[in-house]
C-alpha cells in the first residue's frame, strides 16, 4: 500500500500527453513562425534551420539544468540574426508556434478518466514538466477543463530550472502544500525522472514505459523506480486512495 502518498505529480510529454504527427497542423505553425519573424523564406526550410539550432540549445540546457526565458531562446539561440528588440517580445508566441510545428499533442489513453478518479480519491494533483513554453500547458489544461484538478503546476520555462534538479520538485511540493516525502512523481525517463525525484526526497517514483522500451533500458540502483506501469490506467491500481485522504 502507498498510504503515505498525499500528492501525485505528473510529467507531461510521453506521460499525460503524447506527440502525434499532423502535417496540416504543423504547416500552419511553420507559416505563422515565418510571419512573426518577418521572413519570406520557405517555412519548412526556415524551421529546419531552427531545429538544428534548437539541438544546440537543448545541449546547453541539459548540461546546465537550465531553461532560458522564451525571449532569450529566440534572440540568443534560434534567430540571433534578427533584431532582438523586435523578436524578444514575440518570444512566448514564437515558442508556442514552434512547439506546434513539431506535431499535435493529445492526451494519453484514459488520461482524463485517471486524473478525475485520482482527484475523487482525495489525492492532490500537480504537474512538473521540462518544457520551453510557458503558455502551452496552461492553455491546454484550460481547454480540456482540467485546470481545477491540478493545484500545483511547475514548468521549467517559468522557473528557469530543469529536471532532475531537485529545486523544481521541491517548489512543486511547496505549492501543493505537501511534504516531499508524501509526494509521488510519475514520469517516463528512468534517468531524469527517478534521480530527480530521489534527490528531492519524494516518497515515490513511478515510471510509465512501454514493454519494448523497458527491455532496452538499463536499470541500476540509482535509477530504479518504485513502480513501473505500461498503461496510464495502471495508476489507479497503484494509488487506491484511503481513509486518511478522504478525511483531509
Amino acid at each position: 500500500m502507498n498510504d503515505h502518498i498525499e500528492a501525485i505529480f505528473l510529467d507531461m510529454g510521453n506521460t499525460l500527453r503524447i506527440l502525434t504527427k499532423n502535417e496540416e497542423h504543423q504547416a500552419r505553425a511553420r507559416l505563422r513562425i515565418t510571419e512573426l519573424v518577418g521572413t519570406d523564406e520557405d517555412p519548412r526550410i526556415f524551421c529546419d534551420r531552427l531545429d538544428a539550432r534548437y539541438k544546440e540549445y537543448r545541449k546547453w540546457a541539459f548540461e546546465n539544468l537550465r531553461e532560458a526565458p522564451e525571449s532569450e531562446l529566440w534572440t540568443r539561440w534560434l534567430v540571433p540574426e534578427f533584431p532582438a528588440d523586435r523578436i524578444g517580445p514575440l518570444g512566448v508566441e514564437l515558442t508556442y508556434q514552434y512547439r506546434q510545428s513539431m506535431g499535435l499533442r493529445v492526451m494519453v489513453e484514459s488520461g482524463r478518466e485517471v486524473v478525475l478518479e485520482l482527484s475523487r480519491r482525495g489525492y492532490i494533483l500537480g504537474i512538473i514538466s521540462n518544457v520551453i513554453t510557458s503558455r502551452e500547458i496552461p492553455d491546454w489544461l484550460e481547454e480540456e477543463g482540467l485546470t481545477p484538478y491540478f493545484r500545483s503546476v511547475v514548468l521549467s520555462s517559468v522557473m528557469g530550472i530543469r529536471k532532475p534538479a531537485p529545486e523544481i520538485y521541491l517548489e512543486a511540493a511547496r505549492r501543493a502544500g505537501v511534504l516531499p516525502e508524501k509526494c509521488a512523481y510519475v514520469g517516463d525517463n528512468l534517468k531524469r525522472d527517478v534521480t530527480g525525484t530521489r534527490r528531492a526526497g519524494f516518497g515515490m517514483a513511478v515510471i510509465y514505459i512501454s514493454l519494448e522500451e523497458l527491455q532496452d533500458a538499463e536499470i541500476t540502483d540509482e535509477n530504479r523506480p518504485d513502480a513501473i506501469i505500461h498503461s496510464f490506467a495502471q495508476l489507479l491500481d497503484i494509488f487506491p486512495g484511503g481513509i486518511h485522504l478522504q478525511q483531509k
